[in-house]
């Protein structure tokens, strides 16, 4: 692999003429470890966040010659706006390291390394900037993409650290269970399975309501939140919920319990992309005669076509005291190539009471689903009957299904 295959053409640069203060709100709004100098379209220096800081204290020769005057901070300080005031050209390195499109990559991180920086500017045959390579660019490149990762598992051990905080759980259950519990007592449904439980608050919040109920979860991370959350419960809550960790297909093949009904709730199912329809299969044998199925799947259709991939953007308030506040983005990616799948995204970002900044980012495939692929996979395992719902998110469950409107397609499957 070369260069060209991981560099970022887009690239965030200055001029000799850049004040310290521009460069940087560049480098910490952006949260970078240094920029080009370009003059003309040719890089003529580099500039660090360390070149920055040091004007900020003084040298080991400074301190040596007059340690006195030199440990002044707070004199120090009152020289930080003429320090903000000055130009690249006084600070930046005039010789800067840079590397071709067709450098090794391997040869690239290997002057990062040797030289100690975490960014080379690309240049052509006339020096000219036409894109930047950093270390992480390297690392996905080299170590990452050989990985291979689970959507089942790996972004959902991600997602757990923030899936509470994300959730507004208060006004979801509250809209939610009421829903499920009246269509349990319905259907004469007593004891319930829960694919893709997460971290346990549909499992236990139904427990509550008197409903046997096992949680199944792929993801070990979400496993051991929901687990955490048993010793908080009453005894005889605790008695009537129980979780269970690893392969959904393994997990159900290994238990003696049969069940009235199965929920995939907040998109579950559309999540198991390694292994949908042997986790249905399975599931439909562990149901009892007349069980029921209850998905909860993303409206896909509203989400392309109306919401233009954009799914939701939560806001929540740090735990235990500390002051910071997180925002949650997520969005989807369309297939692409010979991709099949769509592919969810979120980001994390966190807020310091002063500035916004990413913190970090991760993806699943998706599988593509809708009211005709559901019912050609329910058919063959022998639900012939379906009922279709539409609910806004963290709404009611059992609202009339509006295709370019409805949050959640929400499906109700007899034998």
């Amino acid at each position: 692999m070369v260069v060209s295959d991981v560099m970022s053409r887009a690239v965030d640069y200055v001029t000799t003429n850049a004040t310290v203060k521009d460069i940087s709100r560049i480098i910490f709004g952006k949260s970078i470890n240094g920029v080009p100098v370009v003059e003309s379209g040719k890089v003529v220096g580099f500039i660090t966040e360390r070149d920055i800081l040091s004007k900020f204290y003084p040298s080991v020769q400074d301190y040596m010659e007059d340690p006195v005057n030199t440990s002044d901070f707070e004199s120090m300080e009152k020289e930080i706006s003429n320090i903000l005031s000055m130009k690249a050209s006084k600070i930046m390195s005039k010789h800067p390291i840079t590397v071709t499109a067709d450098t090794p990559l391997l040869k690239a991180q290997s002057l990062m390394f040797i030289n100690k920086v975490g960014r080379l500017p690309v240049v052509d045959e006339n020096n000219k900037l036409i894109g930047i390579v950093s270390k992480s660019d390297i690392f996905r490149a080299v170590v990452g993409d050989q990985i291979p990762t689970s959507g089942e598992e790996e972004y959902h051990d991600w997602v757990s650290r923030h899936y509470d905080l994300a959730t507004g759980w208060e006004e979801r259950l509250g809209n939610e269970i009421p829903d499920l519990t009246k269509l349990f007592n319905k259907e004469k449904a007593k004891s319930i399975l829960d694919v893709g439980c997460g971290t346990g608050e549909h499992a236990i919040a139904l427990a509550k309501k008197g409903f046997r109920v096992v949680g199944f979860e792929a993801s070990h991370s979400m496993y051991e939140k929901a687990m955490g959350k048993l010793n908080n419960l009453s005894s005889e809550v605790r008695e009537r919920v129980d979780f269970k960790g690893g392969n959904y297909v393994e997990l159900l093949n290994n238990i003696d319990e049969s069940f009235d009904a199965a929920i995939f709730m907040g998109n579950a199912y559309p999540h198991m992309v390694e292994n949908y329809k042997k986790v249905l299969k399975a599931v439909s044998d562990r149901l009892s005669k007349n069980g029921i199925l209850f998905f909860q799947i993303n409206n896909f259709h509203r989400l392309f076509n109306v919401r233009k991939r954009f799914l939701s953007l939560n806001f929540s308030k740090a735990k235990a005291g500390i002051s910071h506040e997180f925002a949650f983005l997520e969005f989807y990616d369309p297939k692409r190539e010979d991709n099949k799948n769509f592919s969810l995204n979120m980001a994390v970002f966190d807020f310091n009471g002063k500035n916004w900044r990413l913190r970090s980012m991760n993806s699943t495939p998706i599988l593509d689903l809708d009211k005709e692929k559901m019912k050609k996979l329910l058919n063959k395992v022998g639900f012939r009957k379906m009922e279709i719902f539409g609910a806004d998110a963290n709404g009611s469950l059992l609202e009339s299904f509006d295709k370019d409107k409805s949050y959640y397609l929400n499906i109700l499957a007899k034998r």
